[in-house]
């Protein structure tokens, strides 16, 4: 590698990168702050250029300057790197380099806010569909409701109990004996419950030979008999 070629790739740089650009010497190699747009976080990129360069590769590695950078995304960077060096093979790569670095943290940055929109999205679904569920309700199923219906009763007969059994202490026991009596009496849905066939029409216990009674013609034949009576009769006769 000629130093003149890689001093005037190096004068390049220092115009490009006044203040990123450090170096001891160019055989040791030269080191490059590259901040994306968003300056919350930035690699430091350190370049060892080999006797080959720039037909050769030189070495790169990547070190966090502020914020964080996973391992693994800095062994994605480094591979993209490669991969744009090795297209660049035979010319002054060090700022092609610089920039496509730039680039991907500005892309790697996008996507860790559009990923933590994404996750702050999902949380405030969960947290409505949470909301809803509870003021929402258990839906009521045949089986729920056996349930709830069951355990109410159960509590009603609990309730009555002790409510009887307040009643009964003041009473005499001629009044206790009368109250228990009308406790066991069935009422009228009890009965139709019990025997549904307390529940057949009129018309059916009609017995034979009854004669039926159109009351519609009786108050005729009576409005008939009122008006025969107002009537007044004339006579010619003295």
């Amino acid at each position: 590698m000629s130093s003149e070629v890689l001093q005037e790739e190096f004068e390049v740089l220092e115009a490009i990168y006044p203040t990123e650009l450090t170096s001891t010497t160019l055989r040791k190699g030269i080191r490059i702050d590259v901040e994306p747009d968003d300056p919350l976080e930035g690699e430091e990129r350190v370049l060892n250029y080999t006797d080959e360069y720039p037909d050769a590769l030189p070495e790169l590695s990547l070190e966090t300057l502020e914020g964080s950078v996973e391992e693994n995304e800095i062994e994605n960077l480094l591979a993209e790197l490669r991969t744009v060096g090795e297209e660049n093979l035979g010319m002054a790569m060090t700022f092609t380099l610089a920039s496509h670095l730039r680039e991907r943290l500005s892309a790697l940055i996008r996507t860790r806010a559009e990923l933590r929109q994404q996750e702050d999205t999902e949380k405030e679904r969960q947290a409505i569909e949470a909301e809803e569920a509870r003021t929402r309700g258990t839906p009521v199923t045949v089986e729920n409701f056996n349930a709830w219906k069951a355990k109410f009763d159960k509590a009603q007969a609990i309730k009555k109990a002790r409510e009887d059994e307040e009643k009964l202490r003041g009473m005499t026991a001629k009044e206790r004996e009368e109250y228990k009596k009308l406790a066991t009496r069935l009422s009228g849905r009890q009965l139709f419950e019990r025997d549904r066939t307390l529940a057949i029409s009129d018309d059916s216990m009609i017995e034979e030979g009854v004669v039926s009674v159109d009351i519609s013609q009786y108050d005729r034949v009576v409005m008939e008999e009122d008006e025969e009576e107002e009537r007044v009769t004339f006579s010619d006769s003295d």
